[in-house]
């Protein structure tokens, strides 16, 4: 399960998140012009089998135009702290694992 940070979630996760999950990167370091567009990190992820984590609605609105295989997890926790986010993700680490291996399903909220 490898991930793709958002430009509005932490880079500073990144490193947190990648003792709990197999990789974990974040948009800013991925070589892609910043910031990015939402279309150039969408055909990013989409090319490496990255599952795009963040808070951006924009990219639910590019998963029903677009549709399935790309993944996003849609962090719905409003403005929250680094350590609260991390620590949202962990906890959730094995609903998590059950959606990437989900075949039928592109989006996960949390809350």
């Amino acid at each position: 399960m490898k991930w793709l940070l958002d430009a509005n979630v932490s880079w500073r996760l990144s490193v947190k998140l990648k003792i709990h999950f197999d990789d974990c990167s974040h948009v800013d370091h991925i070589g892609l012009k910043i910031p990015a567009s939402d279309k150039d990190i969408w055909n990013y992820a989409l090319r490496n089998n990255l599952i795009i984590v963040t808070n951006d609605d924009d990219f639910n609105n590019l998963l029903n135009l677009k549709g399935y295989p790309l993944k996003i997890i849609l962090l719905r926790t409003g403005n929250q702290s680094n350590s609260y986010i991390g620590s949202l993700l962990i906890k959730h680490k094995e609903n998590i694992r059950a959606f990437s291996e989900d075949a039928q399903t592109g989006l996960l909220e949390i809350f």
